[in-house]
């Protein structure tokens, strides 16, 4: 009679032998264990337990071991995140996580793996744009950092997986041309119309945020100055559930130099604005915050009656950024106006616009070159006045 292993046993049935690991207890006070079954040899059996024991010793997976998606995300994903991100992103990547993370609910994390991970992704890929799939994807890799950096696993199946290609989508915009067909759609002798009007002017003309534009008080205009400081952001739910936050990021806090057409259109809505209510948000026309959908439903309204194509609303800040752009502005400019905290997210962003812009340098080059007097800069029809090359460097370019 062989003698006995601890954690190891022979199976009565069929004479194989296996190991029972036990691993403590759960959150819930139950015994957790693991078994390895189907060992020819009882040293087999006693190596192989071995091993998993110091596989789980790394991977630290105790108490926990069996805790699922579910609990882990609504235990210590959710306060954490929570406690760091903006309430909107908090409330957005909410409502994602209630509709796409669903079926890992009761999925224990130690099972989940790469191959059912990457199968998932290619659902999400079919069935949704590469942008949203990228992004619930993403999302769910940053829980099971967590998971790691916790040692509930001991490595992110997600990572190994990859997350989707990123692909660079085209810039919508409306040009000027587009912008001013629009824009002479509206009747500005009419409350709303003017309203209507001056929304769109604005974001136009300053590529505000959204929740910047709904969080303007007049007070942060300086019409002797000719400047629009922006100093935070606006969380809107609805009338009732709103709140002035910080700005998205450091570089948000900015002052925006206006042009007299804006500074004029903005004081004529002062004006009709508080002969109507008494309100401190600029674009209020009721005396509550301007509603996220109004503008919306402004440009749904307008855009076909102008021939041109519908854009969401944050397009109306490309807008700005490709108008600035073809008027020759440099991308450190169009950061600072912008509030983009590095240039890299500007040129990430418009850089395929510059594209455009660069049509003109040879232009401004000539412009800059052109002689006083008509008179030519050397004479390439005789050869004494050709220049000669220094060195070999004609002869090797």
């Amino acid at each position: 009679m062989m003698p006995k292993t601890s954690n190891v046993y022979r199976d009565k049935r069929n004479g194989s032998w296996y190991f029972v690991a036990n691993l403590g207890t759960d959150a819930e006070g139950k015994r957790v264990r693991h078994w390895g079954r189907g060992y020819k040899t009882q040293k087999d059996a006693k190596a192989a337990y071995d091993a998993y024991m110091a596989d789980f010793s790394k991977t630290a997976v105790k108490v926990n071991s069996t805790m699922s998606f579910g609990e882990f995300f609504r235990t210590y994903w959710v306060p954490d995140y929570k406690a760091r991100t903006r309430e909107s992103t908090f409330a957005v990547r909410s409502q994602m996580a209630r509709k796409r993370f669903a079926r890992w609910d009761r999925c224990r994390l130690r099972d989940i793996d790469a191959p059912v991970l990457k199968r998932w992704q290619n659902e999400l890929v079919s069935a949704y744009s590469p942008a949203y799939a990228r992004s619930v994807y993403g999302y769910f890799a940053m829980v099971l950092d967590m998971a790691v950096k916790l040692g509930l696993l001991q490595r992110n199946p997600a990572r190994t997986v990859g997350n989707v290609p990123k692909v660079r989508r085209e810039v919508d915009f409306w040009t000027r041309d587009e912008f001013e067909r629009v824009a002479a759609t509206f009747d500005t002798n009419e409350y709303y119309g003017l309203h209507g009007f001056t929304c769109l002017w604005l974001l136009y003309m300053t590529g505000l945020r959204l929740g910047e534009a709904q969080a303007l008080r007049w007070s942060a205009i300086d019409f002797g100055a000719g400047t629009l400081s922006v100093a935070c952001s606006m969380y809107y739910r609805d009338a009732h559930d709103w709140k002035i936050t910080p700005p998205k990021t450091k570089a948000g806090k900015r002052v925006i130099a206006l042009d007299s057409l804006t500074l004029g259109y903005l004081s004529r809505w002062y004006d009709v604005q508080q002969r109507n209510i008494c309100s401190d948000f600029v674009l209020s026309r009721d005396g509550s915050p301007l509603s996220k959908h109004v503008i919306g439903r402004i440009i749904e309204r307008h855009a076909p009656m102008a021939g041109v194509h519908r854009i969401r609303v944050h397009a109306l800040r490309h807008s700005h950024a490709a108008l600035l752009i073809s008027l020759g502005e440099n991308a450190l400019a169009i950061r600072d106006r912008l509030g983009h905290e590095d240039v890299q997210t500007t040129l990430g962003t418009y850089g395929h616009l510059y594209a455009n812009a660069n049509k003109g340098v040879a232009a401004r080059l000539d412009a800059a070159f052109s002689p006083s007097g008509g008179q030519p800069l050397g004479n390439p029809s005789n050869p004494s006045d050709t220049p000669e090359p220094v060195g070999n460097v004609a002869k090797d370019v």
